[in-house]
C-alpha cells in the first residue's frame, strides 16, 4: 500500500467542499473501499494518487481505478470495452463512454462473493497491457475543444462525471467551452464548471 493514498481514504478526493469532512462520500463506502484497495493490490498492481483518487498501473500503464460516488462505489477498468465481461456486470459510466467500463457496487457482501472473478477481470486488464492492445475510438459527432479534451484524457474521475452527463448537458458545455478564442479563457470556463459536472448539472443550471 503506497501512504500518500491514504489520504483519499481518509479525506476523500478533495473534489468537493465535503473533502475532509464526515460528510465525504467516501464515508459511504469504507469497509467497501478498504476491500477493493486489498483486492486489487492482491493482484500485484502499483498503487499511486492520480486525480485525487487510487490508480493501479502495469509497468506505468493505468489499469484500474478506484471511485466513490454517493449512491455506490466502483472499480473502474481503463479499457474495460476490450475485457471479454463473461459476466455481464460492467457498464459505461456515461452513455457516450468508449473505454472505460465500470462495476458498480452498494454492499460489501456482493464485493466478497465476485472477489475472485474480479480478479479475473484484473489478470486479464493487465494482459490487454502486456499486449499492448489500442481502443480505437469513434469521432464526437460535436467537435470538442482541445482544452476539454486535454481535461477528459488526463482525468478518469472527471471523464467519467461528464459521461454521466446527459447529451443535452455535455452539448451546452462543449458549446460553452468552444466559444473562447483564447486557450487560457476555455480552460477557466473548464475549471469553474467542474463542481457543478460532478454535480450532474447543466452550465447554465444552479
Amino acid at each position: 500500500m503506497n501512504p500518500e493514498v491514504d489520504v483519499f481514504f481518509t479525506d476523500g478526493c478533495g473534489r468537493c467542499p465535503l473533502g475532509g469532512t464526515p460528510e465525504c462520500k467516501v464515508h459511504n463506502w469504507d469497509k467497501e473501499l478498504a476491500f477493493l484497495r486489498t483486492l486489487v493490490l492482491d493482484c500485484g498492481l502499483d498503487e499511486e494518487l492520480k486525480w485525487g483518487v487510487p490508480v493501479y498501473s502495469y509497468n506505468g500503464k493505468n489499469v484500474v481505478v478506484i471511485g466513490a460516488f454517493i449512491d455506490n462505489c466502483v472499480l473502474s477498468f481503463f479499457k474495460g470495452v476490450l475485457l471479454s465481461d463473461e459476466l455481464g456486470i460492467l457498464t459505461k459510466p456515461g452513455e457516450h463512454t468508449q473505454s472505460a467500463r465500470v462495476v458498480r457496487f452498494t454492499n460489501l457482501e456482493d464485493i466478497v462473493k465476485l472477489e475472485s472473478d474480479l480478479k479475473t477481470y484484473i489478470y486479464e486488464a493487465i494482459e490487454v497491457e502486456r499486449a499492448g492492445l489500442k481502443v480505437e475510438f469513434k469521432k464526437n459527432p460535436e467537435p470538442i475543444p482541445a482544452e476539454l479534451q486535454d481535461k477528459i484524457d488526463s482525468d478518469p474521475v472527471f471523464k467519467e462525471a461528464f459521461d454521466a452527463l446527459t447529451p443535452g448537458r455535455q452539448r451546452g458545455y462543449i458549446l460553452h467551452f468552444s466559444q473562447p478564442k483564447q486557450s487560457k479563457t476555455r480552460i477557466s470556463r473548464i475549471e469553474k464548471s467542474i463542481e457543478k459536472i460532478f454535480e450532474g448539472k447543466g452550465y447554465n443550471e444552479r
